[in-house]
């Protein structure tokens, strides 16, 4: 899928349209950027609606953010979002590493934010993804989420797009006195592959959207037989719908066959069959897993009897 992060803007809703028009033919799902400001300023709603005009029969999910559930959000705002769209689904979204690093940044996680989500949930009509945004997700962030009902999570790992390096940038050209210490933490977060790994042993039976630095079909592939449902891209698939809808349809395309390809070279038929392709781990990634005390074996026992 191509995970949520443009609108709000004309340009951006143009880009939208253009994303929802091709995964409406190539028949993939969409996510939308954080929402917060069409709840707030109703005329920017178009830029995002355009998304489910242009693809009518397509999963789109909606987007809004965890903190936003400290500030007086609730059923209603996180209602509207999903009906703004007709949405399949809604991210909550966590960036709390880029909270942070912004000067303008609201970082407060208070546990009273997993009991307001939890209460939404059950009054809300359609699931909630629990997202990050490029930091990754913990076995023990996971696990609190799991033991509350949540089922679904877009992992996005470290090795995408850093938003605390955007946020350095943006003190750079301010001047503003964080822009040094975000400049240390740029690299901060979990990496794709290990937070897929530690999502899925803590929730054996949950949708994992692996996503984070994903590129490419083969790391697509990758993503799905360490434990992930499906793969998930935001940044190469604007890059290419900057260009246009036949260059962000070339791109999905060729990624479609390098999935195909990589399948093909492994011996499986089916998505499932890649869930019970023998792995070998090693290097850094063998010794985040010892790390974090997840064993190998228990780990394969999970990664195979995904639904």
């Amino acid at each position: 899928m191509i995970t949520g992060m443009t609108g709000g803007t004309n340009e951006l809703g143009r880009i939208n349209g253009i994303i929802a028009e091709v995964i409406e033919e190539i028949g993939i799902a969409m996510g939308v950027g954080s929402q917060r400001i069409a709840i707030e300023k109703p005329e920017v709603r178009e830029t995002f609606k355009i998304a489910r005009r242009n693809a009518p029969n397509s999963p789109i999910i909606a987007n809004l953010g965890a903190p936003q559930l400290t500030r007086g959000y609730g059923l209603k705002q996180i209602e509207e979002a999903v009906q703004m769209l007709e949405a399949d689904a809604i991210a909550i979204h966590f960036n709390p590493s880029q909270e942070v690093f912004q000067p303008e940044g609201e970082p407060d996680y208070p546990m009273e934010i997993l009991d307001k989500i939890r209460d939404v949930s059950k009054a809300l009509s359609v699931p909630i993804i629990i997202k990050e945004s490029s930091g990754g997700l913990s076995k023990e962030f996971v696990s609190l989420f799991y033991s509350n009902g949540f089922r679904y999570f877009d992992l996005s790992g470290q090795g995408g797009t850093s938003w605390v390096a955007v946020e350095m940038f943006r003190g750079l050209r301010r001047n503003n006195w964080k822009a040094e210490s975000a400049k240390l933490f740029s690299d901060w977060g979990i990496p794709t592959a290990a937070t897929i790994i530690e999502t899925r042993v803590s929730a054996p039976d949950a949708f994992v959207i692996g996503s984070g630095g994903v590129r490419n079909g083969l790391e697509v592939v990758k993503s799905i037989s360490l434990g992930a449902n499906i793969g998930g891209f935001a940044l190469p698939a604007l890059k290419a719908a900057i260009r246009g809808k036949e260059a962000l349809k070339q791109f999905l395309q060729q990624v479609i066959f390098e999935i195909k390809a990589a399948m093909f070279l492994i011996g499986s038929k089916t998505v499932r069959d890649v869930y019970k392709t023998p792995l070998v781990i090693h290097g850094p990634l063998r010794d985040w897993m010892e790390s974090r005390e997840i064993s190998l074996s228990t780990f394969e026992s999970v990664r195979k009897r995904r639904i």
